[in-house]
């Protein structure tokens, strides 16, 4: 059974209403945490391509991302649970796993579940929280992976515009 279904939560994946580029995020992490997403892109044979500016590199170890100089360009791994879902890590600090999901991408049943699979695989291999929040309202989340709940739950209510929205499309 499906974690989230679409028709309750499609105002959440709006891109006008949301913004289209939500920011995704694991609180509370480490260089071992972020390992361990490596680790999670490799096992599941996902996709992916690290870049430092616009060199394309081989997957480095998380401690070394981590421990790159300030004043360097912020890297980041382009990872595809399927080909047609795009994830982006991006490596700005060790105590918080940061990326972006394109809402654009995610539409339909479908798509909502390859996007709850991989909430589900990130916040399982971590144990921890998998959160999402609108473009630029930062610690406002709407839903993620519940870790006691074992699956991806709503942590907000659909807002009203949303739900009138999703009645008039009916």
């Amino acid at each position: 059974m499906a974690d989230l279904l679409w028709d309750d939560v499609r105002c959440f994946f709006d891109p006008d209403v949301m913004g289209s580029l939500p920011d995704m995020r694991v609180p509370g992490t480490s260089v071992e945490d972020w390992q361990e997403v490596l680790d999670l892109v490799a096992v599941k044979r996902w996709k992916c391509r690290y870049c430092e500016g616009e060199t394309v590199l081989p997957v480095p170890r998380a401690a070394s991302v981590l421990s790159r100089s300030a004043d360097a360009e912020c890297p980041n791994l382009r990872v595809w649970p399927t080909a047609d879902v795009l994830a982006i890590f991006r490596f700005f600090a060790e105590d918080e796993i940061d990326f972006d999901v394109d809402l654009r991408e995610l539409q339909g049943q479908e798509r909502l579940d390859v996007f709850c699979d991989l909430l589900r695989e990130i916040g399982r291999r971590l144990g921890k929280p998998v959160l999402m929040d609108p473009e630029g309202g930062y610690g406002r989340p709407v839903l993620g992976f519940d870790v006691a709940a074992d699956r991806v739950v709503l942590l907000a209510e659909p807002l009203a515009r949303c739900a009138r929205r999703a009645d008039a499309d009916r």
